[in-house]
């Protein structure tokens, strides 16, 4: 599933390639939008909240300026094809959105989740119960820590995979900041120092999205198969000691407990049978 830094290059991408533009023609292809319309409108930009984007639009004629909220989920993805160009015929029938443009390009959103439609000040009812995001303007650290904290006995992969209570974080930012804490990935988040711990993941995370080359590297080595500590190493060992890497399942649908990779050399504490799973 995309993190919260691959939304953000994603929104930055779509700034180049949108903001600016009329929309001259859209089609909603899913139910609930299928009748909304925001042709003659001008697009804004693009914003984030953890892995949620945000399209934003002007005003047109009686109304309000609008936002378009789409997650990609594990498929999700958006295309801009330029000036008589199609999208080939075997991912037509994926595109849930599509927005022509007055410069005669045209944006297809493919495979996309949880489309939502809403005035641009309404925007708090979609993300609203989102914790802070470390790549917005009003990161709160303060507030993270008070919310990853809640629940002391929260085991720590757990806790950093609830986007309520720090937005942004996904799956291998989950299990390369346990091994970079020193403990096991369900080690409860009580035990660790949390400050600290939000400190190295909203430096890691802004580190990904805003410095090239460094998308996603979490050991300072772009080389492949040297950019991950533990993550996807269960063939190549610790990068750390060389040790056998523990993976543990993904739950199907429980979004606090996806795969994860550890090694129980570097990382002691309690294993998967102390997984939780998620409320939400």
């Amino acid at each position: 599933m995309p993190e919260g830094d691959s939304v953000y290059l994603l929104a930055r991408r779509l700034d180049r390639q949108l903001r600016g533009r009329v929309v001259t023609r859209s089609d909603f292809r899913v139910p609930r939008l299928a009748t909304r319309d925001v042709s003659g409108r001008r697009v804004l930009g693009h914003g984030t909240h953890g892995k949620h984007l945000l399209t934003r639009f002007e005003a047109y004629g009686d109304e309000p300026p609008a936002t378009l909220h789409s997650h990609l989920r594990m498929d999700g993805s958006w295309s801009v094809t330029g000036v008589g160009k199609r999208l080939p015929g075997r991912i037509q029938p994926d595109v849930r959105l599509l927005l022509a443009l007055d410069d005669g390009r045209t944006a297809h959103g493919i495979k996309l989740h949880d489309l939502e439609l809403v005035a641009t000040a309404d925007e708090h009812r979609l993300v609203g119960h989102l914790g802070p995001d470390p790549l917005r303007s009003d990161w709160d650290a303060d507030e993270a820590v008070r919310r990853l904290g809640g629940d002391p006995s929260l085991p720590l992969v757990t806790a950093l995979l609830d986007q309520r209570l720090m937005a942004g974080l996904g799956n291998l930012w989950a299990n390369e900041l346990a091994f970079l804490t020193g403990v096991s990935p369900w080690t409860p988040i009580g035990d660790v120092d949390v400050p600290r711990l939000v400190e190295r993941a909203a430096t890691m995370l802004h580190h990904s999205a805003t410095v090239p080359q460094a998308y996603q590297v979490t050991t300072g080595l772009s080389a492949r198969g040297a950019d991950h500590w533990v993550t996807g190493r269960q063939r190549q060992g610790c990068l750390r000691c060389g040790g056998p890497i523990s993976v543990a399942a993904e739950r199907h649908g429980d979004p606090a407990n996806r795969r994860t990779w550890w090694c129980p050399r570097c990382q002691p504490g309690p294993g998967p049978e102390a997984r939780r799973r998620a409320t939400c």
